[in-house]
């Protein structure tokens, strides 16, 4: 497993390319527009709302589908790729001569199983039968904590996150790393505010424990008691978890522990059984980023009666299965994860969410027959040339900074310089052929899956980093930077409009694909990036006084976030997601100054009544046009480290002269700040 700390989207969305050449219904980029002026709203001043400027007619023509909770430029690329994915599924699916052990066999049969809905309603809950049984035999403590590891290496992990990852300060080296975990709400935080959208959630939240526990055959009464008792815990465990925002601090999540340290600091808990349990050998030391937490959990092992535990568990187990459960247990985790926390009114399609399954699961051989179909290598050849265009364009920038050391400046342009870059799709493909896949047991292929993932995982102890591996599958439409690779990725999924176009003019590449390599890149040196060194290693490598002023550079951007309103009175947290509007900030200022070396760049001639630095910005808009459902919009602004739609768009655009000559933006205009407001970093 490869900790991504920093990805261009929330989550990693399962998204396909159907072409590098076309747009998903198969229209050439030369038979349509690239930037349509249909889309746009010219009714409202570009300087007042640029996202709605440049969208909205767009958004006015396009509401949120029932089985979406927001819908845009990405969920477009979304609908018309799954295709692609779809017709690749179905004929492995139909592949009866498929060898076994074969790509084909291991693709179809994970798919085949998950859309057998029948068969599937026909066992219900009976494929956890077992792991219910264990549960239930548990008589004291000890055996709680049995079954918390000894699950985590089965696909049933309840409590913690327990991962395998380099070592933030030798990342040469892969350590077991322990996180804060265990909660049926998306964050720590629903379990204590007090505004009523959380208060409606905690609400529904505990209905829903009910609702499960009676589908699991208890009584009304006894689910009532037994819910209350499993939330009563959770929020023991909540109050002892970090923040999201605390947990920005790499420094705060670093703190290592051998066997004896971590008896001292969890009293009662059996670190060495603990290693055992999770095949962790010859291993002494591990790293616990949220200590505090795992100390509450050996107090509640002791406080808490055995009973109590067990109820947790057995709600956790079926909580988290229940999408591969029966109709029943999946409708009503639909009905509050969907319908309460996002605003989702319809599930989506059977086939859409077993995809997601089989992406997950078996990813890298359904993206090996990707790309084979569909990848093109010319897209790979042009995105090295954006990449060194940008990469270089950087480098100049860093020079020029009129707030940073030359002994600083020097260390990071060998950080840039040294960055690894991953265009498509792996250069050495995983290897599944220990993992057995059936076509007739769904629940079976997933936790086969999860505990052959984990058994992936736990073999790199002792064995030297990887640094070919991918954290995202050839699929996906994300990009990230990964601090302890010192390494920027691209999938092939992201490899097409709007981001990337191999027949489009250079403005919408830069705005599009260039913001990206420039968001990536940027991370790289955001208030998190910043503090690990070009070989990846966690690492003060500024001098205090350039550090100081880099503070006081992203005290001015955080100000600026948390001004902005999402809905009604909720604002965003600019510290949550600093790094991200850092990113953005400083993606869209080089990705500009890139495309300004260009031929296009460097003219005026106008396409479509837009001049080329007008195409750009346009570009940049159109990329994060999208609807968002009002609960989605809040559990966003409670979990996502990145800004919504609107201020991804207008926040960067609003500190940049570049933008406010494009489009003659003046003061007066709501996006206009004076000179001294306008943030610039990198």
């Amino acid at each position: 497993m490869i900790k991504l700390k920093h990805s261009l989207l929330a989550g990693v969305a399962l998204l396909a390319m159907a072409s590098c050449q076309q747009s998903g219904n198969g229209e050439s980029a030369s038979a349509r527009k690239l930037l349509d002026p249909a889309n746009m709203d010219t009714t409202i001043r570009p300087g007042d709302d640029f996202f709605m400027y440049a969208n909205g007619t767009w958004l006015k023509n396009n509401p949120i589908p029932g089985d979406q909770t927001r819908w845009g430029s990405f969920n477009e690329l979304q609908e018309n790729n799954y295709k692609a994915l779809h017709e690749l599924l179905d004929a492995a699916a139909n592949n009866k001569s498929a060898a076994k052990g074969s790509a084909d066999q291991k693709v179809g049969d994970m798919y085949r199983s998950g859309m057998d809905s029948a068969a599937i309603d026909k066992a219900g809950i009976t494929p956890l039968n077992g792991v219910l049984a264990r549960i239930d035999a548990i008589t004291d403590a000890n055996g709680i904590l049995n079954e918390i590891t000894t699950g985590q290496t089965q696909g049933n992990g309840q409590l913690f996150a327990f991962y395998v990852a380099p070592d933030d300060k030798n990342v040469t080296k892969q350590i077991p790393q322990f996180m804060q975990g265990g909660l049926g709400m998306p964050d720590r935080d629903f379990y204590f505010n007090k505004d009523e959208r959380s208060a409606k959630i905690r609400e529904a939240y505990k209905q829903y424990q009910v609702q499960l526990l009676m589908l699991m055959g208890m009584d009304s009464a006894t689910a009532k008691k037994d819910a209350a008792e499993i939330y009563g815990l959770e929020e023991k465990l909540a109050g002892a978890s970090m923040t999201r925002v605390e947990m920005r601090d790499p420094y705060k999540l670093y703190n290592k522990f051998n066997v004896e340290g971590l008896n001292k600091l969890t009293p009662g808990m059996d670190w060495k059984t603990v290693f055992s349990n999770l095949k962790i050998g010859n291993q002494d030391s591990c790293i616990v980023a949220t200590p505090t937490f795992f100390t509450e959990v050996s107090k509640q092992l002791k406080a808490t009666p055995v009973d109590v535990w067990k109820k947790y568990l057995k709600f956790h187990t079926v909580n988290d299965m229940a999408p591969y459960l029966s109709s029943n247990f999946d409708k009503a985790r639909f009905d509050f994860y969907g319908k309460v926390v996002r605003g989702q009114k319809d599930q989506k399609p059977r086939w859409q969410r077993v995809l997601n399954v089989v992406d997950g699961s078996v990813g890298e051989l359904l993206g090996q027959m990707y790309v084979d179909k569909h990848f093109k290598p010319e897209a790979k050849k042009r995105m090295l040339e954006l990449l060194d265009n940008l990469q270089s364009t950087y480098a100049e920038r860093i020079k020029r900074l009129d707030w940073m050391s030359d002994v600083t400046k020097q260390k990071a342009l060998g950080k840039l310089g040294t960055f690894i870059r991953k265009i498509g799709y792996p250069d050495k493909w995983r290897d599944y052929s220990k993992l057995e896949v059936s076509g007739n047991d769904y629940v079976k292929n997933i936790m086969a899956a999860s505990a052959f993932e984990y058994d992936y995982m736990i073999n790199k102890l002792g064995k030297p980093v990887d640094k070919t591996e991918w954290g995202m599958t050839p699929p996906t439409v994300n990009a990230y930077y990964n601090p302890a690779f010192n390494e920027i990725v691209f999938p092939a999924g992201i490899l097409q409009y709007p981001f990337f176009e191999m027949n489009a003019d250079d403005a919408v590449n830069y705005g599009g694909i260039g913001a990206v390599i420039g968001h990536e890149i940027t991370h790289g040196f955001d208030d998190q990036g910043r503090q690990y060194d070009a070989d990846g290693n966690l690492n003060d490598w500024w001098t205090p006084e350039d550090a100081a002023k880099f503070n006081e550079k992203t005290a001015m951007v955080i100000k600026q976030y948390n001004g902005f309103t999402v809905l009604d009175t909720v604002h965003i947290n600019g510290e949550l997601t600093l790094g991200e509007n850092l990113a953005d900030l400083g993606g869209l200022a080089i990705a500009y100054e890139a495309f300004k070396k260009t031929k296009q760049g460097q003219g005026n001639e106008k396409i479509d009544g837009f001049t080329p630095d007008q195409r750009f910005f346009l570009s940049w808009a159109q990329v994060w046009r999208a609807n968002t459902t009002p609960e989605e919009a809040f559990n966003r602004i409670k979990t996502d480290p990145h800004s919504p739609n609107l201020w991804r768009c207008n926040g960067p655009l609003s500190n940049m002269p570049e933008f406010y000559q494009a489009f003659d933006v003046k003061e007066g205009d709501k996006m206009w700040r004076p000179e001294a407001e306008r943030a610039r970093v990198w």
